[in-house]
């Protein structure tokens, strides 16, 4: 374990991005952060979590696949993919890190995703302890650890103080850049700061959110509950709380013809459209109380069917806080599943 003081937090993020592009949350105008690439007076931001999650470095909102051209009956393929850059995305939260497992399961499984895997060969996640979770937060309710947030480094914020730990060869080679910046480190200031975590979780309100009434093999027990129609009333289709989720993978791929050639690209998509995975003959769910249960049908039965246990869910929050309605899924956890957690 190595450690930093605070005071030379910007000469270790200059040290980093001499090597890679550096990635940080900052502070936004409307008093949110999000992922900026840091320079030379960037600040750090002390929000909790930024609105969009670190998902867009691996899986960006969109981008090109190809491009072709077409004479007659000929038709010319440009293969467009390159090598990403050597990047680091700084201060992850450990509910961002588990959505990376979630991610992986479905991109890097065959056929694998060239141009996501090249993102994650490029890319390495230094992670942040929570110190201060939010009423919104209910990772817990999902086996992650706000004190013990995994990635290639995990990373303990103190007030003076910022603790380093590798848990990958990417990230200790990482670390090993940065030793003339930092020294060894005491572990046990990172246990108090951990047990002051653990406190302060027990406090929470979506404390005693379990998944008991979910999981897979919940199909044909949970499908035509009657609360779905109730739960799915006042939803407006408007897919906020897709793009805020930091499992969400669902994509859309089109072809635009540029007057020049045809770029197909792929964009994300959102089951809770209308005209989501519509096809010739129409779309296979009509109401948006097919498209809502969809969403979190996926998320709490059919992935972890599939997946050996794991949820699509990671508890960051995040849909809680920017539903126009406050329609989310511990609405959904606690009415379908019978789940008594305030």
């Amino acid at each position: 374990m190595r450690k930093c003081s605070l005071d030379k937090i910007d000469a270790l993020f200059a040290e980093i991005a001499k090597n890679a592009a550096l990635y940080l949350p900052v502070d936004q105008t409307d008093g949110s952060a999000a992922y900026k690439k840091w320079s030379e007076g960037t600040v750090w931001s002390k929000t909790l979590n930024t609105v969009r999650s670190p998902k867009d470095f691996f899986f960006p909102q969109t981008e090109d696949l190809m491009k072709f051209k077409t004479e007659g009956k000929n038709i010319e393929v440009e293969d467009i993919r390159s090598e990403a850059e050597d990047f680091v995305v700084f201060g992850v939260r450990a509910c961002d890190v588990r959505s990376f497992d979630v991610l992986d399961r479905v991109f890097l499984t065959e056929p694998v995703d060239s141009f996501y895997a090249n993102r994650r060969k490029h890319g390495v996640i230094v992670s942040l302890a929570c110190t201060r979770p939010v009423e919104t937060c209910f990772c817990k309710t999902f086996g992650i650890d706000p004190a013990a947030p995994a990635g290639d480094i995990s990373a303990w914020k103190t007030e003076t103080e910022i603790f380093f730990e590798a848990n990958t060869e990417k990230g200790a080679a990482l670390l090993e850049t940065l030793s003339a910046l930092t020294e060894p480190g005491d572990a046990s200031a990172v246990a108090e700061q951990k047990e002051k975590i653990a406190a302060v979780m027990a406090k929470l309100p979506l404390r005693d959110l379990t998944t008991d009434g979910f999981g897979g093999g919940k199909t044909n027990e949970l499908f035509d509950h009657p609360a779905w129609e109730e739960l799915s009333s006042a939803c407006l289709g408007c897919g906020t709380c897709t793009f805020v989720c930091p499992t969400c993978q669902c994509y859309d791929i089109k072809d635009f013809n540029t007057g020049n050639g045809v770029v197909r690209f792929r964009c994300w998509d959102s089951c809770m459209y209308s005209e989501f995975t519509k096809m010739a003959h129409g779309n296979n769910r009509l109401t948006q109380k097919e498209r809502f249960r969809q969403r979190f049908m996926h998320k709490l039965v059919y992935y972890p069917e599939n997946n050996e246990g794991l949820f699509s869910c990671v508890g960051c929050g995040r849909c809680l806080a920017k539903c126009p309605i406050s329609m989310n899924i511990v609405k959904v956890m606690k009415k379908i599943g019978g789940n008594k957690g305030e």
